[in-house]
């Protein structure tokens, strides 16, 4: 194999040594349904060996099916979630028996690959780049249903960068074009494409995403029982729910507490909120005299450079993510800390827009002008129009190879089991420039700082 082949097997590996890990328990743990927004931990794992057998063994390979008969239990258009425990999938040993037949073969064929064919599929390896971020995906949803689970010691923990208090609160980003949606990505899905201009106006944007101080400073102030803050949907969610405060938290007295992983443990404060539904996220928005950003606004003061005047891959710019600049990959088990990687930033200044937590946008899930499917309708098409809402940057539990500028996610605004967060924007009135400091409304706290109060993935996999 060539380094670039090499490469891409070396992803291959990682990302199944992930699968393996989080499926590295006993075998009624695996089976169970934990959640009806779950599928057992075991379909998980066969799904995405079938997956792989289905695009890079038949449609790329040419290879005669395996087991064409399993085709239909890990079809996740034509069983929900809630639906999979009745069907009868592969027991957790032969899963891992399929899987890995299925693995040897798929080496085979990258080993002949030709990635200057012409051929979508096969040009730039797409149709590897394909499976690998499709099994990261389902590795972060395995990680949420083991978090619905409540199990403890099954998810590895590690260490942090501390954060950074103190700062600007919000980033100043001008009028203008930009470049929106890539043409340029190799593995980008077709919802990024094609690269369009977009033209705002003047905004500003939180510095970071919202905390967990300044999101308790919300529930303190009535925020969950005050209709002022909430859209007639929120109203009815809230009702049906009787939310109170993000998932997995609790009080004692006055203490915040979370279960994280089956340990229960005091809300660090520090951290961005986490686990909060679109609802919730446009709710506080409301509260802190501000709103929600569009994706364009998010993806401008994520990815645009205005003095080179293109895209970058990621906030700082197209080097790969280590661990000074983003917490992706599972590094540990949780958002790091407010400021935690200023080598980060965009080129606006804007921090943490990669990793720690999907943010949600204002807008809802729509192709772009010009969009064609592939290589499947059904991986983007078929949830246009709906009351999805895009999520932009990737949690934690999200790995580099599957997080990037241009990365679409969305969700229904009532999901909170995923690792989701947010941060606010405004416009910018007239008289506002880089040199102005934003105003505020009395007694509200802005974005992520409580001083003072202006105050899986969705059903495809």
């Amino acid at each position: 194999m060539n380094d670039f082949k090499e490469r891409i097997a070396a992803e291959l590996v990682a990302v199944r040594d992930r699968s393996l890990a989080y499926t590295d328990a006993e075998d009624d743990l695996l089976v169970r349904q934990h959640s009806p927004l779950m599928s057992p931990l075991v379909w998980d794992l066969a799904h995405v060996g079938n997956y792989e057998e289905l695009w890079v063994l038949r449609e790329a390979g040419g290879i005669t099916p395996l087991r064409p008969e399993i085709d239909d239990l890990y079809d996740a258009f034509k069983h929900p979630r809630r639906n999979r425990p009745s069907l009868p999938i592969l027991g957790p040993v032969e899963a891992r028996r399929y899987i890995e037949g299925v693995r040897g073969r798929v080496l085979d064929v990258l080993d002949a690959l030709d990635p200057d064919n012409p051929d979508p599929l096969h040009r730039d390896a797409f149709v590897f780049g394909l499976v690998i971020q499709h099994e990261h995906q389902h590795d972060e949803t395995m990680l949420a249903t083991l978090q619905l689970s409540r199990e403890p010691g099954l998810v590895r923990d590690g260490d942090l960068p501390p954060g950074r208090p103190g700062g600007a609160e919000e980033v100043f980003v001008p009028a203008g074009s930009f470049l929106m949606g890539t043409g340029t990505q190799p593995w980008a899905y077709d919802n990024e494409r094609p690269a369009h201009r977009v033209d705002l106006p003047a905004y500003w944007i939180d510095r970071l995403p919202v905390g967990n101080r300044a999101y308790a400073a919300f529930i303190e102030e009535g925020g969950y029982d005050d209709p002022r803050w909430w859209s007639q949907e929120g109203r009815l969610w809230r009702q049906e729910t009787r939310a109170f405060a993000p998932l997995f938290w609790t009080r004692d007295g006055d203490t915040w507490w979370r279960t994280r992983f089956g340990r229960t443990e005091p809300v660090p404060m520090d951290e961005p909120v986490q686990h909060v539904s679109w609802h919730e996220a446009d709710a506080y928005a409301r509260w802190a005299g501000k709103r929600l950003p569009t994706e364009a606004e998010w993806e401008k003061a994520c990815g645009w450079d205005p003095v080179a005047e293109r895209a970058r891959k990621y906030p700082w710019g197209d080097d790969d993510p280590g661990p000074e600049r983003a917490n992706l990959g599972h590094r540990a088990a949780r958002p790091a800390p407010l400021g935690a990687y200023p080598a980060g930033a965009s080129a606006y200044g804007a921090e943490q827009m990669v990793g720690d937590v999907w943010e949600w946008t204002a807008s809802r899930f729509l192709p772009y002008p010009g969009f064609r499917s592939f290589p499947y309708r059904e991986y983007s098409e078929v949830f246009f129009g709906g009351d999805y809402r895009v999520l932009r940057g990737g949690s934690w539990a999200a790995d580099p190879a599957a997080v990037r500028t241009t990365f679409r996610n969305w969700d229904h605004p009532i999901r909170r089991q995923i690792f989701t967060g947010f941060r606010c924007a405004r416009s910018a009135s007239p008289e506002h420039s880089p040199g102005h400091s934003p105003k505020h409304s009395p007694g509200r706290s802005p974005g992520h700082s409580p001083g003072h109060l202006p105050k899986h993935f969705p059903e495809r996999g």
